[in-house]
This record gives structure tokens, sequence and C-alpha cells, in this order.
């Protein structure tokens, strides 16, 4: 069960890391191992958050030989600037992730993410688990780049 937590401080606003975050369908442009996005379905909800959406979306990840896609429910919180994905179906036994950007009263905001999941497979999940927090770290820093080209380079 690889979990990974992390916590930057970028010299973005929360609005813009929130957006960049939340606009899953352009993932395959940036994100390492990421083949395909497809958003299945999108919907308005309130809950303690505030109001948000519920979005269905299909992920392919591609690594060497590994191709799955699977199906999360991402909750989109703009007002409070979180969202919180849920494994739907695919090749996990379960997925969670969390985002949550807030804005720095010096400037810039800070992010946190944090991933928790399980493959079905032993032998994939045994393969994830020697690389999982260097492979964690890459997507965080392909998000930190894809921030620096759509807002610029700040500082």
């Amino acid at each position: 069960m690889p979990t990974h937590t992390e916590t930057k401080v970028l010299p973005y606003t929360a609005a813009q890391m929130y957006a960049l975050v939340a606009d899953v369908e352009k993932y395959p442009k940036f994100l390492p191992w990421n083949a395909a996005a497809r958003i299945r379905s999108r919907k308005p909800m309130t809950g303690a958050n505030g109001a948000g959406e519920v979005m269905e979306a299909d992920l392919v990840i591609s690594f060497k030989v590994f191709r799955e896609r699977f199906g999360s429910r991402v909750v989109l919180w703009p007002e409070a600037r979180k969202i919180d994905t849920e494994y739907l179906d695919g090749p996990f036994r379960y997925m969670k992730s969390n985002w949550a950007f807030r804005e720095r009263a010096e400037g810039g905001c800070e992010v946190d993410f944090h991933v928790d999941f399980e493959f079905r497979n032993a032998i994939l999940q045994g393969i994830i688990g020697v690389v999982f927090n260097e492979a964690m770290q890459r997507v965080v820093r392909a998000f930190e780049r894809r921030a620096a080209e759509l807002y610029g380079r700040a500082g």
C-alpha cells in the first residue's frame, strides 16, 4: 500500500494551480506515463466544501509493456480549492488522492498532494513499490513544469 504525501511552495496563485490540476483532459500533454484521458461525465454538487462538481474520468497509464485504463471519480471544490479523487474501476484494488491549494501571505501558494493506492496484481504492486516515491515526485514535478509553461516562470 504505497502512500506519498508532498507539500510544495510554488510561485503561482492557488487558483492557477487548482485550475491546472482540475484540467484532467490535458494530463496526456504533460504527465509522465499518461497516454490518454477522457471525461465520462460531469455533474454539479453541493457539499461541506461548498458548490462543486463531480467528474468521472478515464485515464490510460502506459509504462513499457504495461498499459492500463482506469476510471476515477474526481470531486472538484473550486471555492475550497481542493480536489479529491477516488478509484472506480481498472487495475487497482483501491486508489485515493487529494490536492489542496492555499494562498500564502508572502505570495505564491502551498500545494498539498497525497496519494494512496494498491494494485490488484501483486507482481505489478511489487514493481511499482520499488520506484513509487520517485514516480510520484516526477508527477508533481510535471505539474510544476506545466505551471511554468502556462503561467510563466516566477521568481
